[in-house]
């Protein structure tokens, strides 16, 4: 499980990130005519904070190791 939570964690990342770009793409394409960026962002919402529960959940369990930048 330590090897392949890591990658877990950055998949979340890039599918939070690809949310945040179909908004974008929607709020340009739609001109407010459809709820769909607002869908993708609430989306977005969403998968960011499971990403923050799994952050969590791996640093409480062993599996992420947190560090200071520059050390």
């Amino acid at each position: 499980m330590e090897t392949i939570y890591p990658i877990a964690v950055v998949i979340m990342f890039l599918v939070v990130v690809f949310n945040l770009g179909q908004a974008l793409y929607f709020m340009m394409t739609d001109k407010g005519a459809s709820k769909r960026t607002a869908w993708a962002l609430t989306r977005r919402i969403g998968l960011s904070l499971v990403l923050i529960a799994m952050i969590m959940l791996g640093i409480w369990m062993g599996w992420l190791q947190p560090h200071g930048v520059g050390r």
